[in-house]
């Protein structure tokens, strides 16, 4: 059996050593991400033939995240499904691009299911055109930008360390108006952002705010996926201030070095708002991942 460790905020260098030099865009892949949501996926890794892999559980059930590394994927893949067989559990790989899914084929024939689902695909924007806004599709866009410029007096800001509490202050607010403590989702969001933002500096996020006559108003944060696709986890703002949504996504994008070409604002879950306002903003790739899971095994 492979012999996975808990991912701990000291795990972040051997993670980030793969990651950061794969061409994977997934979402799931952040350090942060894989970090900040642990409670929930009590998640694993361990160092695989030069592969990372991930273990977790998903609604109780044993899955392992896409594999990150080069070469042949095949030894790797086949000492999974022996992990799962001795832990006894079904075995199944989330989060796979189709291009991996393509290999995988050609490698393992016969030998995979393998489930789209909508509503976990990412993202993916161009960074420059969220920092420029330019062109007939973003007019709308631009609109909002104007709008919010004539009604408000504002401030952006990189976020600091002496900026984590008032962040938290609007977290509450937030989420005392869309009532998280009724909602399983948005409470273990919130357990996650919290996580985030008290241990921003050792995850390495990066991230902004939005002042509005002196208060904060918005903030987002996010890190680098690889090294050319930076990562958006979280963007909360004041509803009531028209337009704060639309500037702080502005704002961030223009401050994102440009090293990184590509934007990932993760999944729509379902959500219909979700999907309409990711779509508004024109991605350049909506990155499909797959569920691959052993014949006979595929989950419901």
């Amino acid at each position: 059996m492979i012999q996975f460790k808990d991912v701990t905020l000291e795990d972040k260098e051997v993670i980030q050593s793969f990651t950061l030099k794969s061409n994977r865009r997934n979402c799931d892949l952040s350090f942060s991400n894989i970090c900040s949501w642990r409670f929930l996926y009590h998640t694993k890794f361990a160092v695989v033939e030069d592969f990372l892999v991930l273990r977790f559980r998903a609604e109780g059930k044993l899955a392992y995240m896409t594999l990150i590394g080069e070469g042949n994927y095949r030894p790797v893949v086949e000492k999974l499904v022996e992990d799962a067989a001795q832990a006894q559990e079904p075995f199944c790989m989330l989060g796979v691009c189709s291009n991996i899914c393509e290999e995988l084929k050609e490698l393992m024939p016969d030998k995979f299911v393998y489930t789209i689902d909508r509503d976990y695909a990412d993202y993916i924007y161009l960074r420059n055109d969220l920092a420029t806004l330019t062109g007939k599709k973003y007019q709308s866009k631009r609109n909002h930008i104007n709008k919010f410029r004539k009604l408000y007096n504002y401030e952006y800001q990189p976020i600091t360390p002496d900026l984590i509490p008032e962040c938290l202050r609007l977290e509450d607010e937030w989420c005392r108006a869309n009532s998280c403590q009724e909602e399983k989702g948005l409470c273990q969001e919130r357990q996650a952002l919290l996580f985030a933002l008290n241990h921003f500096e050792k995850l390495g996020l990066t991230g902004g705010v939005l002042r509005v006559e002196g208060k904060i108003v918005a903030f987002t944060f996010g890190m680098p996926i690889n090294q050319e696709t930076f990562g958006i986890h979280v963007e909360k703002a004041d509803t009531s201030i028209n337009g704060a949504y639309a500037m702080i996504n502005y704002e961030f994008a223009n401050h994102i070095p440009e090293q990184y070409i590509y934007l990932n604002r993760e999944e729509d879950l379902g959500i219909e708002g979700l999907r309409k306002a990711k779509l508004s903003y024109n991605p350049v790739t909506i990155l499909e991942k797959y569920m691959v899971c052993l014949k006979e095994e595929t989950y419901e």
